[in-house]
């Protein structure tokens, strides 16, 4: 059915629709004209059956209290006028028949019992009884045949269809036309469509007839027509542009067969080589290849019929037609036209030029792009040309380095621009301070670095003080606005008794720090037995060790119980620590490399890797988790700021399936007041997962309370400054008791640091603090025996 449908025209299927409709809609009221009539015709048949069998009960009682069947006979004759009654039957008060009124051979029941109003098929039955005085003393029992008063409903009905299939016939007949007024712009509109899909005529388009749906349709076609004629003329357009820019491509682009012969050329390097495209095509192009460079060539081609996947590149000189010799770059690859055969692609880059500025880039490659001076990569070389030179003659010279001070504010009040231009104007005035045999370079940022050759430590002293009243005697001005600024210097000698040249630019740098360290703007001399230097040079050497403790698992973590002071003690609840394990084993305190970690931006690769490793123990450890109450960790002022360090929490949280409200995050009260809109954002974000924070070494602060306001945490730690001498010192015990008071008023619970007494314990517990840590309480201990 739905084929023979679909092979239909549009005309077709709204006749057929039509037609369909209306047979439906025949045969619906049909079915609902038969059930109303025929329902309406039991129900009045009834009604009527009652009303009789009630007279002829009311009229029928004395014949049956006095045993007069006679009378009650006459009684039931008055209903041979009723034409569809078929019986007529009269019952004593025993329920027995007492007299009936046959009709059309229908007899009565024998006895009443059991007789009610009902339907069978056709025929309808009624019982009535007969009262006198609410006392029943007889019945009226009647049956009718409906036949005839359906047959004349039926008749009724039939009359009814044939008037409506008249209308309906009629009806079609008025609406054939209007149907045939919408499948005509349908069919003009499809004829439109198939002439401008086979003739590839855009610019026909299709009639419109009226304003309607198919109006739109028509408006949306022809409009898709503009959108497609505009679109093919933009592809010839494109196609001629494509030719133009081909042509005319700043590149000689030739395409040739498997021996080299030249199949086709673009007109710009046709002009190169001083012919046209046709003179060129099937020349070869070794023809144009420099004499020296033709074994070369030959090379590339077969390299390039060997490995036909990959793109190749050769530079070789092309002799043009008037002798002009140019340098190419040339990249060639092999294609396959329609027909599956092999051509190659080449492209010719005139790189003349380029080879002309080959000093040019050789000089750039040793000296700053921006300041004109030396690099730090040509930098090394000299340094370590000179480290050579003092220990072949004994002789003595000076390295110099130079960090500015206060540069920082310039980039970022003005911009990066204002900085380069100060760096640039910086790089001029150190140049006139130097001797002309001395070399200076920019090592990056705003560091500078000084060669200064056959140079004795006191002259160079002298020559690093001028450097620096130069630079504070700078005035920097950008956009009315003046800059001063000053720089910090560290000398370091180069003599025979030196190291290599990374020795005496480790030396140079640490001096510079040192004088930073010192307050900045002012010279400083390397001397090995400078303690400054020498912690320094111990912070850095801790970098690289911290650097492999990570990557080897050098580092341990360990715990230190936090006890409850008032309750009875809960679950287990400690602050995790961390230790360092050298390579005798030995078990190195965190005081050793926390510093260096923190000022070489170490620290927060060192939380990543204490938070993967706690929370890989508590999740590997049977029953662990289950006994754990809160767990601390520390987190760096590093990782307070760095972006990354949310996401990577929450990755192990899902990763090992930690209960966050089982993890305190510790932070101290200095790295959080130094950056305290992140610190709080941070904050946040962790305890809307469930976590906790603690506060750590409060009261250490310049403005505690102040700011304790705007950090939610949820633990205060009293720095064990405090706590230690509080049997002793009356301003430390009214501190404590302010810190705890406060903690409280806000909210948030207590930790003692530092109980390391009894009585400091006793004395906790009256002042109300919460919890208590200290080596009093127990010992940091490896967290396997937690």
């Amino acid at each position: 059915m739905s084929r023979f449908f679909s092979r239909l025209s549009i005309k077709g299927k709204l006749f057929s629709i039509a037609i369909t409709s209306s047979l439906f809609s025949m045969l619906l009221a049909l079915v609902i004209l038969v059930t109303v009539n025929v329902t309406e015709v039991k129900r009045k048949a009834q009604s009527d059956l009652i009303a009789v069998a009630s007279l002829i009960a009311n009229r029928s009682v004395a014949a049956v209290m006095f045993d007069d069947a006679n009378l009650a006979k006459e009684n039931l004759v008055s209903l041979n006028n009723l034409p569809d009654l078929r019986s007529a039957c009269v019952y004593t008060k025993r329920g027995q028949l007492f007299t009936s009124l046959d009709k059309q051979s229908a007899t009565c029941p024998i006895v009443s019992h059991g007789l009610r109003n009902y339907f069978d098929k056709l025929n309808l039955y009624v019982y009535q009884p007969m009262r006198l005085d609410d006392e029943i003393v007889g019945g009226i029992f009647l049956s009718s045949d409906l036949s005839a008063a359906f047959w004349r409903e039926l008749q009724f009905v039939g009359v009814v269809l044939i008037v409506l299939f008249v209308a309906l016939s009629i009806t079609f007949l008025l609406t054939a036309p209007l149907l045939n007024r919408v499948a005509k712009p349908i069919a003009q509109l499809a004829k439109t469509a198939q002439k401008v899909s086979q003739e590839h005529d855009y610019s026909l388009r299709a009639a419109k007839h009226s304003n309607d749906e198919m109006g739109i349709l028509v408006d949306a076609f022809n409009g898709m027509l503009d959108t497609v004629e505009i679109q093919n003329k933009a592809l010839i357009s494109v196609k001629n542009n494509f030719q133009a820019l081909y042509d005319n491509n700043p590149t000689m682009v030739f395409n040739l067969d498997m021996q080299g012969q030249i199949i086709s050329v673009n007109r710009f390097g046709a002009r190169q080589l001083g012919l046209s495209v046709e003179e060129l095509q099937g020349c070869s192009i070794f023809n144009f290849a420099h004499p020296e460079d033709i074994s070369n060539c030959n090379q590339f081609f077969q390299i390039c019929r060997n490995h036909p996947e990959q793109v190749h590149k050769l530079e070789s000189r092309i002799i043009c037609r008037n002798g002009n010799i140019i340098w190419a770059r040339e990249t060639a690859r092999l294609v396959k036209d329609e027909n599956n055969r092999s051509h190659l692609l080449l492209v010719c880059e005139d790189i003349t030029e380029t080879r002309r500025l080959s000093e040019k880039i050789a000089y750039q490659a040793s000296h700053d792009e921006l300041t004109g001076l030396v690099n730090r990569r040509q930098f090394d070389i000299h340094i370590q040309n000179l480290v050579l030179e003092a220990q072949a003659n004994d002789s003595h010279h000076v390295l110099c380095y130079l960090d500015l001070d206060q540069f920082k504010i310039v980039n970022d009040t003005c911009g990066h621009l204002a900085g380069d231009e100060l760096l640039r104007q910086l790089g001029e005035v150190l140049r006139q301070q130097v001797r002309r045999m001395d070399i200076l370079a920019r090592l990056g940022g705003d560091e500078f670095g000084i060669l200064m050759s056959y140079c004795s430590l006191e002259q160079a002293i002298i020559t690093g003080e001028k450097l620096r009243n130069a630079v504070c005697d700078f005035q920097f001005a950008w956009e009315n606005r003046s800059f001063n600024i000053g720089v910090s210097i560290g000398i370091a000698p180069i003599n025979r008794a030196c190291g290599n040249a990374v020795d005496v630019l480790k030396e140079a740098d640490a001096a510079c720090y040192a004088a930073k360290e010192k307050g900045r703007n002012r010279v400083h001399i390397f001397s090995p037995d400078d303690e400054e230097l020498t912690l320094r040079q111990g912070e850095m050497q801790w970098v690289e060790k911290i650097r492999q403790g990570i990557e080897r698992d050098r580092f341990q973590l360990f715990g230190q119980l936090i006890v409850p002071i008032a309750a009875n003690r809960g679950g287990l609840h400690f602050e995790t620590l961390i230790r360092y394990r050298d390579d005798q084993d030995k078990v190195i305190p965190p005081g050793a490399f926390l510093p260096a970690a923190e000022r070489y931006n170490m620290a927060s690769p060192l939380d990543r890797w204490v938070i993967s490793r706690l929370f890989q123990h508590l999740a590997t450890t049977p029953g662990f988790l289950e006994r754990l109450e809160m767990c601390s960790v520390n987190l760096s002022g590093l990782s307070l700021s760095d972006q990354a360090m949310l996401g990577f929490i929450d990755q192990q949280f899902r990763k090992w399936q930690i209960p966050t409200h089982k993890i305190c995050f510790e932070i101290t009260e200095t790295a959080a007041i130094s950056n305290l809109s992140y610190a709080r954002q941070f904050i946040d974000s962790l305890r809307q997962k469930g976590c906790s924070f603690s506060l750590d070494d409060f009261g250490s602060g310049l403005s505690s309370f102040a700011y304790l306001k705007n950090l939610p945490v949820d633990y205060l730690k009293i720095d064990g400054l405090f706590v230690k001498d509080i049997m002793d010192d009356r301003v430390d015990l009214t501190m404590v008791k302010a810190i705890n008071e406060v903690a409280h008023v806000m909210g948030k619970k207590t930790i003692a640091e530092f109980v390391e007494t009894q009585k400091i314990f006793d004395l906790l517990q009256t002042l109300g603090v919460n919890y208590a840590q200290g080596y009093g309480i127990a010992k940091p201990v490896p967290l396997r025996e937690l």
